[in-house]
């Protein structure tokens, strides 16, 4: 009925056949066939043909078995006027591009095809790059070097490998979903120069688009491309010949006018470039307020992608700025942290309200302009709007008001912790917005330069380096390597550095009302939440693909967390030096404490039984970090292994094997 591998079947029996009646039962028609797959028709055909002859139509497409079917069928035959029955002609079916059997869609609908322009007519419509491989040539933005990375002019960039690539990804609308780059060095050698390698659309690289993912699991939604951003072939893409008409089929394919259409032409969710090539678009008047509403609406889609650190764009933590205010922010801030997240909460409120009136406007130009007021209304439901600050379209979409706003607020407090962990890797600054060490083997020395204030006196390095590091908020390690033990046995511990943190940006008066606020809203006390759930939010936050790494033992007895771009081949060294060999130092001279109480006369029976037991406990800690230390880290430290970051993390974390945390479909 609408596969467009179907075109000329259908072409055939409107030209020469005539359809006289169709029940159209849609999936599930049958028990013994589930699914969304199998789609049922039954139809009975004139081997004669009438243009004009109206047949009748049945739409049963409701219903979840045989059973639910039959008694659709049998209400809608005692009763006509159900709403289940049409009437269509060939003539009206051939107004469609691909002669869709759309029977049940209105006049307006139909001649919206005669009266508008197919946008293939306006419009470069094509899919994009086959690379062949995406293994060897696609990476996650934060995977690779920042100094390999393209970050604005491809033209001026010449000594880069990677550029920035929308690959598709998940059902988000207006703008979003750069995540990838792709090897295109030397205008993309490499890849042109490989097998089963494609490029389509080679005229409009690089320029600004409209692009989707070709396959979604929810819904049609369209993203605004900028420039300078490469496209995939499962991220087909739109380029207008008159760029004045951007925003307004951006507008249009966002409306709810172009659902109402594809629901016709292609009711499924697999959107190809002939289905979206063969929409019709209507010129509209108001084209200054369809701009106007378009601008609004990529503004604050962009603010909000670029709010989160898995943006290649993200600058600081929304939790920690005014929204309203470019200027970078002075710590400690003046409110408690729960005062300051009720403060974004409000402001994540006001965008949504924003948007959801900005997305109706732009549903009433579209509506208006095609004249199907009597059809669609341009309400738009808090669940469509989608913005990672709602949790109506993150979560769940079914789960309580309350139980939403707890994992919204769970989530902001995980990435206040992120944030926290990045600053102290020398990922981010409070003294500074954007990635401060993102490219390889970068140290504590690199950090110092990047932050130093622009009204320093100029003198030698160390002298600035010295000036910067008693200016800074927060200074990172120096070793790349924290580590996350149960228990207090390193100054330098995740916790102690998350806790200092908690302090300098949030004040020391309110630290433990701060404290507290974050254990409750993650459920867990901050020690056994990074050792139990961090490495485990963060893999998922990166895709499987992390940017810290943790250094663990079997039974993770010792755990110690590396900043992959910092990785240099003494990492391993230090880890194993400075603390693991160092923990277990302080084991045994806990050891020799815990003789001493269970041979001290002064030592009462419980105090005894007590040491004994953890006296068993640590013999058992230690054992396993002796076998970690012999069979595993000890060699790799040896090894002295080097890394490329071109390589990926999935390459390079096999690399460390067992010493790594296990990571499934990583390790």
């Amino acid at each position: 009925m609408f596969l467009s591998s179907y075109e000329k079947l259908r072409t055939k029996i409107l030209n020469e056949r005539t359809i006289l009646s169709m029940t159209h039962l849609g999936a599930r028609a049958f028990d013994s066939i589930g699914g969304e797959v199998v789609q049922s028709t039954a139809f009975i055909l004139e081997s004669s043909h009438h243009l004009e002859y109206q047949g009748q139509y049945l739409r049963l497409i409701d219903g979840n078995s045989e059973t639910e079917k039959a008694q659709a069928l049998k209400k809608a035959i005692k009763n006509p006027n159900c709403g289940c029955f049409y009437r269509a002609s060939a003539s009206d079916f051939k107004k469609i591009p691909g002669c869709a059997i759309a029977y049940w869609v209105s006049d307006r609908v139909r001649d919206s095809f005669i009266q508008g322009i197919l946008i293939r007519d306006m419009a470069d419509v094509s899919e994009g790059i086959k690379t062949g491989n995406n293994e060897k040539f696609l990476r996650f933005w934060y995977e690779v070097s920042g100094e390999k990375r393209y970050n604005n002019d491809p033209t001026k960039e010449v000594n880069k490998k990677w550029f920035l690539y929308h690959k598709g990804g998940d059902s988000r609308r207006w703008y979003g979903n750069i995540e990838f780059v792709i090897d295109w060095e030397n205008d993309g050698y490499r890849i042109k120069n490989s097998s089963n390698s494609g490029l389509q659309g080679k005229k409009n690289y690089f320029n600004s688009g409209i692009t989707w993912s070709k396959i979604s699991s929810t819904y049609f939604g369209v993203r605004y491309l900028p420039e300078n951003i490469l496209f995939d072939s499962g991220s087909p893409s739109v380029f207008v010949k008159d760029p004045s008409l951007l925003k307004p089929l951006l507008g249009f394919l966002s409306s709810k006018v172009t659902t109402l259409i594809l629901g016709a032409t292609n009711p499924t969710l697999n959107f190809q470039v002939g289905n979206i090539s063969s929409l019709p678009y209507l010129a509209i008047t108001n084209i200054e307020t369809a701009n106007t509403v378009i601008n609004k609406i990529i503004s604050i889609t962009k603010y909000d992608w670029n709010s989160y650190e898995t943006s290649c764009n993200f600058t600081n933590l929304t939790l920690l700025s005014d929204p309203k205010k470019e200027k970078l922010t002075t710590y400690p801030l003046p409110t408690l942290l729960a005062e300051t997240y009720n403060k974004l909460h409000q402001h994540w409120q006001e965008m949504i309200s924003e948007m959801q009136k900005l997305e109706e406007e732009n549903n009433r130009i579209f509506i208006e302009a095609y004249g199907l007021q009597d059809e669609l209304t341009p309400d738009v439901l808090p669940k469509e709007i989608t913005l990672t600050c709602n949790p109506h379209y993150r979560y769940n979409r079914d789960k309580h008001q309350e139980e939403l706003e707890n994992l919204l607020l769970a989530d902001t407090i995980k990435e206040f912790i992120s944030y926290s962990v990045g600053c102290m890797f020398g990922r981010y600054s409070l003294n500074k917005k954007g990635l401060i060490l993102a490219n390889q083997g970068e140290t504590l020395q690199d950090y110092l330069i990047k932050v130093k204030s622009e009204q320093s006196e100029m003198g030698s390095n160390d002298k600035r380096e010295s000036q910067t590091e008693n200016n800074l908020y927060f200074l990172p390690t120096e070793t790349n390597v924290i580590p996350i033990l149960d228990g207090d046995w390193f100054s330098d511990d995740i916790t102690e550095q998350f806790r200092q943190f908690l302090r300098v940006t949030f004040g020391y008066e309110n630290y433990q009302d701060n404290l507290n606020f974050i254990e409750e809203a993650i459920n867990k006390d901050i020690q056994k939440y990074f050792l139990k759930d961090f490495y485990h939010d963060h893999v998922k936050r990166y895709k499987k693909r992390p940017i810290y790494w943790l250094f663990s033992s079997p039974k993770g007895t010792f755990n110690a967390l590396i900043y992959l771009h910092r990785y240099r081949p003494n990492t391993v060294s230090i880890v194993l030096n400075k603390y693991l060999r160092e923990f277990r130092t302080k084991l045994q001279a806990r050891l020799e404490t815990l003789k001493q109480i269970e041979i001290s006369s002064s030592a009462s029976k419980t105090e005894k039984t007590k040491a004994l037991r953890e006296t068993e406990q640590i013999k058992k800690m230690l054992r396993e970090l002796e076998d970690y230390e012999q069979e595993t880290l000890y060699p790799l430290a040896v090894e002295k292994k080097e890394i490329d970051l071109d390589d990926g993390v999935k390459v390079n974390y096999k690399q460390f094997g067992k010493a790594l945390k296990k990571v499934t479909g990583l390790s």
